[in-house]
């Protein structure tokens, strides 16, 4: 049998045909007694029962985010059902997400560029860029073999002074590859950005700078995924900010989880409407950094497919802030604030109503951070 191979930083695929096995010769016991004669009839009519209902894949969404390459195939991929497929005929670390089979690359540094197969390849020039390159692959080892094997092959650019130093590299950004069937390729920037209001018409240029005397004032964000298909959605699974650039950091503050605003603070406008999903926060920042410190804003999010799948969240309630693990890429946005040059050394805002706003946060933040 034939593999069908799929290639680019997307792919092309054909339909499957499926084999309808039935029972002939091992059904001759059952023939020569009366009793069973009828029963052996009915098995001579079934079909073998199919795990999962067979699809013709007709799109993979490819996310080339910061520090991760993220997958989706669309479940059940002309029958091959999640633990029979691999990430680069290595690691069968699939997730199944609604409506889709997910592929996780968590790691694009140097020294990690085989991760379950990941190969890489690096492009001198002015501007130097690496291209991994994996692929998503059925498992046709077994005797016999009733679907017809396929093998995903995708790749992500980037460049390489992002992957040498990510003090450079522009975390807002991230690259959405799709094949949308016949009607050819899409190829998205998903971005994160601050805007000046409500109103989400102007974006303010990064790096993002808070003064201390504006604590405690309203910050406007947008994720915006430009170049692609009306069918897809942006959704803002999580968002949350920590004094350093890394998402993983225990001390954290949690502003949006499960698509659900954490506190009163948050307001989610839009959120897998369409091609752009919007929020609110008020500004803070972590206690016991003076002057100048720098708040990181990290969001996770996915691209969901409006025409295959219900993408807005279900109603919030008190289930929804229970927090769980992440399965979308990482944006990330850096906020400096810094003292004017009117403020004290230490830094402080005066009001005594924005004060006692700051007293709070701090002391929740280090609450927060104590059941880690």
């Amino acid at each position: 049998m034939k593999v069908i191979t799929y290639q680019v930083s997307i792919f092309f695929q054909r339909f499957t045909f499926f084999n309808t096995v039935f029972c002939f010769c091992d059904c001759l016991y059952f023939l020569q007694h009366p009793t069973m004669a009828s029963f052996s009839g009915l098995l001579l009519m079934l079909p073998v029962v199919l795990a999962c209902s067979p699809q013709k894949a007709d799109y993979v969404v490819v996310s080339c985010f910061p520090n991760t390459i993220i997958a989706n195939v669309p479940e059940c991929p002309y029958g091959w059902e999640l633990e029979q497929l691999s990430l680069g005929g290595v690691c069968y670390t699939g997730i199944h997400s609604p409506g889709y089979y997910r592929f996780i690359i968590p790691d694009l540094t140097p020294k990690n560029h085989s991760y379950c197969g990941t190969q890489s390849e690096y492009m001198p020039g002015k501007d130097p860029k690496y291209i991994f390159y994996n692929s998503i692959v059925s498992n046709d080892t077994s005797l016999t073999v009733r679907n017809q094997p396929v093998n995903y092959t995708f790749s992500c650019m980037y460049r390489a002074a992002y992957l040498v130093n990510n003090a450079v590299f522009s975390q807002r950004v991230a690259t959405v590859y799709v094949n949308n069937g016949s009607l050819g390729t899409f190829r998205s920037q998903l971005s994160m950005n601050v805007f000046t209001n409500s109103k989400f018409l102007y974006a303010k240029d990064a790096p993002y700078t808070i003064d201390t005397s504006e604590i405690g004032s309203e910050v406007f964000i947008g994720i915006e995924a430009k170049g692609l298909s009306n069918r897809f959605k942006v959704v803002i699974n999580n968002c949350w900010a920590t004094p350093t650039p890394y998402p993983t950091d225990r001390k954290r503050w949690s502003l949006i989880i499960n698509s659900c605003p954490a506190d009163n603070t948050v307001t989610v406008f839009d959120n897998a409407k369409d091609s752009h999903s919007t929020f609110k926060f008020n500004s803070f920042r972590f206690q016991r950094l003076e002057k100048v410190s720098t708040v990181w804003l990290h969001c996770e999010v996915q691209i969901c497919d409006g025409e295959r799948l219900v993408c807005e969240p279900s109603p919030c309630s008190s289930r929804s802030l229970r927090e769980v693990d992440l399965s979308g890429g990482i944006l990330t946005a850096e906020f400096q604030i810094k003292a004017s040059r009117g403020s004290s050394n230490k830094g402080q805002v005066p009001g005594t109503s924005l004060f006692m706003l700051l007293l709070v946060l701090m002391k929740m933040c280090d609450l927060n951070a104590g059941q880690w």
